[in-house]
């Protein structure tokens, strides 16, 4: 790694947190009934589906010809994104969620350490290519939180812990220490 650029490595651990988020979410959703993934808590709520459709029109507007277009494409239809339209299936948005991870991915991908400190627009405002990547990376963030929050709500006392369960710190710390001692690890 000491070979590697700063740049370089950012652009690397952001396709990888992007990576850890879409998991995150995937984990999250796939715990949980089709039922479940259309419902609100309350009527000023999101649904699970309604917040990957959401996520989805954003990654579609802001990664596709990132570095050459404005990431507020006039053809989005924000607004649209938070309603649920009649007959859409879960597999209708487990596909959108894909494409949209998958534009994402791929405008990322190619992206090298020189493109950084170019200037590409959000709604008309300049931001670097690392202050973009940033946004996103916060914003999906904050939805896949969302998304967990539901799931595990939703779940109560069946869900499946997705990072280390509660009360279980000691055993997953024992767990790391073993495994950084062992020959495999060094």
């Amino acid at each position: 790694m000491s070979d590697q650029s700063i740049g370089q490595h950012y652009l690397d651990d952001a396709l990888k947190t992007f990576g850890e988020y879409k998991k995150l979410g995937e984990g999250a959703f796939a715990q949980i009934s089709d039922e479940d993934f259309f419902k609100t808590i309350d009527d000023e709520s999101n649904s699970i589906a309604v917040n990957m459709k959401h996520m989805a029109g954003n990654m579609l507007s802001r990664w596709t010809d990132f570095l050459t277009t404005d990431g507020e494409k006039p053809e989005r239809n924000r607004d649209i994104e938070f309603v649920m339209l009649p007959g859409t299936s879960r597999e209708d948005m487990l596909a959108y969620w894909e494409k949209g991870w998958n534009c994402t991915f791929e405008a990322v991908k190619p992206l090298k350490q020189e493109d950084l400190m170019r200037t590409v627009t959000i709604r008309g405002q300049d931001h670097t290519v690392i202050q973009a990547i940033n946004r996103q990376l916060a914003h999906y963030a904050y939805h896949v939180g969302q998304i967990v929050y539901l799931a595990k709500h939703f779940q109560a006392s069946a869900w499946q812990s997705l990072s280390v369960p509660r009360n279980r710190s000691a055993e997953f710390n024992a767990y790391l220490q073993e495994k950084m001692a062992s020959p495999e690890h060094k």
